[in-house]
């Protein structure tokens, strides 16, 4: 299975995971509202219910918009993941690795919860991968210092080795 096949795959269980979290949140927050309109005249639980329901300015948008953005997010995050994977891979530069690392989490992650989100399952795998390989604890833990450093909007340039040549510059 190709890397676009295993993004698929993992794009489609995580918009899953994330459109039930989602829906979950909206229902109980729905019913705590619901609940406590019932005691109140029919009239005002129902003006209550189509408000809440509308997903206009100050409600943070709809369930449908918000999974929207996540999804688009992790679209975007993993192609970024897989944009710095190539470039790693053009370069083909001694000691580059933590830098592309660092790279791909932080422009994944500036596609919002989904970006970040795609980075951190992106990077897990493939450290799970090196694990399976033969990869060193050491050598896994340094990727992963790479990735959450990249992931929490720390400069991807901090991991930069000498002479990369600039086509690869974040």
């Amino acid at each position: 299975m190709g890397f676009t096949s295993i993004t698929t795959v993992l794009l489609l269980f995580v918009t899953f995971l994330a459109v039930v979290h989602q829906s979950e949140a909206w229902w109980s927050r729905r019913s705590g509202s619901t609940s406590s309109s019932r005691g109140s005249s029919g009239s005002g639980g129902n003006s209550g219910r189509s408000s809440s329901g509308s997903g206009g300015s100050g409600s943070g948008g709809s369930l449908w918009q918000k999974s929207n953005d996540y999804v688009s997010g992790f679209k975007n995050g993993a192609g970024d993941m897989h944009k710095a994977y190539k470039d790693m891979k053009e370069a083909n530069w001694k000691n580059s690795d933590k830098y592309f690392h660092a790279r791909g989490n932080y422009d994944a992650a500036q596609h919002g919860t989904g970006g970040k989100h795609a980075a951190k399952v992106i990077s897990d795998l493939r450290e799970g991968y090196g694990w399976l390989k033969g990869d060193s604890a050491a050598d896994r833990a340094a990727d992963q210092e790479a990735n959450e450093h990249g992931r929490n909007g720390g400069d991807p340039n901090k991991y930069r080795p000498k002479g990369l040549p600039d086509k690869y510059r974040r």
